[in-house]
């Protein structure tokens, strides 16, 4: 990754898609090269506990299954649209269920973002985000 840094800004892992927020160098744009890697170094280092779960036609293209073939890119905008995305990111557990609290969700940075006091431990944890479209919860998806 040393010809190709980035941070990771904000990060969730579901059991069927990841989110994450990048900032790559000034003047270097190529998200492409970056997943490859990532997608590369990940399918290494599960290799073992995923190939037994695999397909014979997923074999044959020697497609480890983890990952689409494609990515959504959005270039943040500004500071509202950035806090926006991470409090979607963070959040997306909750949207699809798998937890009724955020900070339940082991695979995302909420837990950094919370030992450094952006979010109380409750944020989104409450009932006003279970309800569909709620103010409180809405962090700009489309639908």
């Amino acid at each position: 990754m040393a010809n190709h840094p980035f941070e990771i800004d904000a990060f969730v892992l579901l059991p069927d898609h990841v989110h994450c927020i990048w900032t790559l160098p000034p003047d270097d744009g190529d998200y492409a090269m970056r997943w490859n890697i990532v997608k590369r170094l990940v399918s290494q280092a599960t290799r073992n506990d995923i190939v037994p779960l695999l397909s014979a036609s997923s074999i044959k293209r020697k497609e480890l299954g983890l990952w689409q073939r494609r990515f959504w890119e959005h270039q943040i905008r500004d500071d509202d649209d950035f806090a926006r995305h991470v409090d979607y990111i963070h959040w997306n557990p909750m949207k699809h269920g798998y937890v009724s609290r955020v900070v339940d969700w082991p695979y995302s940075s909420f837990h950094q973002y919370l030992r450094n006091g952006v979010y109380p431990e409750n944020w989104a944890g409450t009932a006003e985000c279970d309800r569909a479209h709620s103010a409180r919860c809405d962090f700009g998806e489309m639908e």
